[in-house]
């Protein structure tokens, strides 16, 4: 198991490209389910998570292909019998279950594992169940697999209606994504109501549309599918990662750097911008671009200012960016409030912070984070992917060394990002976390 060693202290300079997006890859591989036909993705990251969803869709009939140090990604379906989505692969990742909906719609039935992927509190399947459901899906649970059949026993198509997802935390972004792509092969129009809106749906549905799809609205609270007989082959680029972008934003922030990102999404981190003007970081772009590939240019005041923040699905300030924005916030010059809507409990890394001077209250959903003059580096534990980023940005900036053990949480979403900070003149090392004392 490996650890990072970081030697704080040390601006970050130089030039950063966004690769592809891990949350819009997943839900993309999964759509090659639909179609016999091939399906080209590019720009698909290199990640443990990307790697188990390739080791799923394998398990599942379909033939992977990827060249070396290359972002394509080709699939396609060899054998269309398979059901099963084993416990051993599915346990691994959440977006697992994004194969639920598209073999439920292509091979009338399905038998899925409940995932699995990182300890933040409870994330329920039961809206994506009930989306299904409605479509005329047969569906009960198994010795922990969802078991599910397209009407008539799997031997008619699944049924267009009115779905509603949302929940007491809002829309469902894979849940979104399931229904939809099931939809997509339905007899008749589906209306989904209080769907999620996130960019990597919008992206899914873009896909679908270039295989043949009829969806509209994705991107706002009702996406309407025209359900088709058939779906074809496609060429696909994913769009940005906004997670790893912003989390290079906050990392050029909190080490007072001054860093250029390449193929930016600007366009779907407005959330962030605001909160980031009010701190003192500009985000400024070079080009224009379309919104959701620009250069842009990330710069910061001396005195950041606090500031307080409540995760929200989008357009709101993202879940996956809270625990970094936590870690800058711990320099601010006053009391910050970060208030966590999406997943309640999301804040293992708190205690891990603690450790490194900082200054944090929890009450329920919220902290109080009361700026301090600097943070110190300390021995911290991983606890979850974007926690272990934000621990990763409060070692940069911290005096002393920081070592942050079980940092296979960050493979998970973000592709070699020691390398990616030591071209950015971090001292940062991966090492055995056995060697180290």
């Amino acid at each position: 198991m490996d650890a990072f060693v970081i030697e704080g202290g040390r601006p970050l300079r130089g030039s950063v490209r966004v690769n592809g997006s891990k949350n819009a890859s997943l839900p993309l591989m999964a759509a090659a389910l639909l179609t016999d036909e091939p399906v080209t993705l590019h720009d698909v990251p290199r990640l443990s998570d990307i790697g188990n969803m390739v080791r799923l869709l394998e398990a599942l009939g379909c033939t992977v292909e990827r060249p070396e140090n290359a972002g394509r990604l080709s699939l396609h379906v060899t054998d269309d019998t398979r059901v099963e989505a084993h416990y051993d692969i599915v346990r691994t990742m959440r977006a697992g279950i994004c194969v639920l909906g598209p073999l439920l719609a292509r091979r009338g039935r399905a038998r899925v594992s409940m995932p699995g992927g990182c300890a933040i509190g409870d994330r329920p399947v039961d809206l994506h169940l009930r989306g299904l459901r409605a479509l005329g899906a047969e569906i009960h649970l198994e010795g922990g697999y969802i078991v599910a059949t397209s009407p008539a026993n799997g031997t008619e198509r699944l049924r267009g209606r009115s779905v509603f997802l949302g929940g007491p935390n809002g829309s469902t972004v894979l849940g979104t994504a399931n229904v939809m792509s099931a939809a997509a092969l339905a007899e008749g129009v589906t209306v989904i109501e209080s769907a999620a809106c996130e960019p990597e749906v919008e992206d899914l549905a873009g896909m679908l549309n270039g295989m043949g799809a009829k969806i509209t609205g994705a991107g706002t609270p009702r996406i309407t599918i025209e359900g088709v007989e058939r779906l074809s082959s496609v060429d696909h680029t994913v769009m940005p990662d906004r997670i790893e972008a912003g989390t290079y934003v906050i990392a050029s922030a909190i080490t007072n750097g001054d860093i250029e990102l390449e193929n930016y999404p600007g366009q779907t981190l407005l959330a962030l911008h605001d909160r980031l003007e009010q701190v003192g970081v500009e985000v400024t772009p070079d080009e224009a671009g379309d919104g959701w590939r620009q250069r842009v240019r990330i710069s910061t005041r001396r005195r950041l200012e606090p500031v307080h923040v409540v995760t929200q699905p989008h357009p709101g300030f993202p879940t996956d960016l809270q625990a970094q924005l936590m870690a800058l916030l711990c320099l601010a010059d006053g009391n910050s409030m970060v208030t966590e809507k999406i997943f309640p409990d999301r804040f293992l890394h708190v205690a891990e912070l603690l450790r490194m001077g900082a200054n944090l209250t929890r009450t329920g959903p919220s902290v109080l984070v009361s700026g301090v003059g600097e943070l110190v580096g300390a021995p911290v534990m991983a606890s979850d992917l974007r926690a272990s980023a934000g621990l990763v940005l409060a070692g940069l900036a911290a005096r002393g060394t920081t070592i942050i053990r079980r940092v296979y949480h960050l493979d998970r979403g973000y592709e070699r990002m020691e390398r990616t900070l030591q071209e950015l003149g971090a001292t940062i090392e991966r090492v055995d976390q056995e060697t180290l004392a």
